[in-house]
């Protein structure tokens, strides 16, 4: 029984990319129009990774995300969980034939498999409208549960306009749809301070950077 059954909420991670894991990264390059690599980049620079921190992927996908992240950050541990297992074996090939070091794991968003203050960074990307207005609350509290007072949450996701996103946009939008200024509304409901938040550049896409509490926040 996972964390969330256990407090009686049935987690609600599902969707069609999920087992999809052979074209998930074909899909994200014809979305960001080639510029995958770019927009990658950005969300690790957004995170402002330091050396020797740990750093976990939540809906982690193929592991591109993580696996960037180390290429560019060679001293941090990282860590990445998806809901679905065709993902994370697709993770697991993509990071052994890299020779890479990383760690990851099958587990829906709502009950992470880690202990408690463990990371210091989360991210978030492209992947709470997957989920209801529940389970995002659920994701959020997981999210502050393993991450060290002071620790960083990077959430990117479409806002907007995109909810009547048609051809190959519908893929990422099958569940949810993120209203403006839900995302940092998201992370203060939960008591997150944000850092930064605005578009990210790419489609309609936008961040926040939030820290965890401090002891006697």
């Amino acid at each position: 029984m996972t964390r969330a059954e256990a407090d009686g909420a049935r987690p609600e991670t599902t969707g069609l990319v999920l087992h999809w894991a052979t074209g998930y990264d074909w899909l994200v390059w014809l979305v960001m129009h080639g510029r995958e690599r770019a927009f990658r980049e950005r969300m690790i620079e957004l995170a402002r990774l330091q050396g020797g921190e740990r750093v976990l992927d939540v809906g982690c996908g193929t592991g591109s995300l993580a696996l960037t992240a180390k290429r560019l950050h060679a001293s941090i541990a990282v860590f990445g969980v998806d809901a679905s297992a065709e993902m994370i074996a697709r993770a697991q090939n993509k990071a052994a034939r890299a020779g890479v070091t990383a760690d990851f794991r099958q587990s829906v968003a709502e009950s992470l498999p880690f202990a408690p203050a463990c990371m210091e960074v989360v991210t978030t990307t492209v992947m709470l409208h997957h989920l209801g207005p529940a389970a995002r609350r659920q994701c959020a509290a997981e999210i502050k549960r393993v991450l060290r007072p002071g620790g960083r949450w990077l959430l990117v996701d479409f806002e907007g306009a995109a909810r009547h996103a048609g051809g190959v946009l519908r893929f990422f939008h099958r569940h949810g749809h993120i209203r403006p200024g839900e995302l940092r509304a998201l992370a203060e409901e939960v008591g997150f301070r944000v850092m930064e938040a605005g578009p990210l550049g790419f489609r309609n896409l936008h961040f926040v950077l939030a820290t965890a509490p401090q002891a006697g926040e």
